[in-house]
């Protein structure tokens, strides 16, 4: 691979209460915890050396104050197309909750009642897929686990539901890129910690 093409760097935010729980968080504003703090500060070590020529990042205070303690904080953009899923009537509650009144329930299928679906959360990462190709640039972005998959997928050519074959656990990093050239996006690195 040519060094010239660009690269994307995505971060999930660090632990919240609710991360930690299971418990669905979309548009409730949590603090990171104590343990999330640290793994976004031990993210600056692990990013040490790259170069960005910008930063993004979900409005989300966990989203933006990891890009902070990871010390890119002065650099992060806010966008709102960065947001994660909005859940609407399953926000702060946890999947094992939702199965037991709609037994098969998934997400990326099923979307969220008075929230969003997947082709919903699609069209935001479409936006953000459009700019990080026209800008052609190492972009680094922080965001939630939901919307960060959805935004693999569409970076793909998948359909938003692609969105479920990727996990990504809190503070990971994953790159997507291309493989010879901009007409082939590939996902180089997933979910490292």
């Amino acid at each position: 691979m040519s060094s010239a093409l660009p690269q994307i760097h995505l971060v999930r935010h660090g632990e919240t209460a609710w991360s930690l729980s299971g418990q669905h968080t979309g548009r409730t504003d949590m603090p990171l915890t104590p343990a999330g703090e640290a793994a976004a500060r031990a993210l600056a070590d692990r990013l040490n050396g790259l170069s960005f020529s910008a930063v993004w990042s979900s409005p989300s205070q966990r989203a933006f104050n990891t890009s902070g303690l990871a010390g890119f904080g002065a650099r992060s953009v806010k966008m709102d197309d960065l947001q994660e899923w909005d859940y609407g009537a399953y926000e702060g509650r946890t999947t094992k909750e939702i199965l037991a009144e709609r037994p098969g329930w998934n997400v990326f299928r099923d979307g969220c009642p008075q929230g969003e679906t997947a082709a919903d959360v699609g069209v935001r990462a479409d936006r953000i897929v459009d700019r990080l190709r026209q800008a052609s640039a190492d972009i680094l972005i922080f965001s939630s686990a939901h919307f960060l998959r959805v935004l693999a997928a569409r970076w793909l050519g998948l359909q938003p539901e692609g969105g479920a074959l990727f996990v990504l656990d809190t503070a990971s990093i994953s790159v997507l890129g291309y493989e010879h050239d901009l007409g082939e996006p590939v996902v180089r690195k997933w979910n490292l910690k």
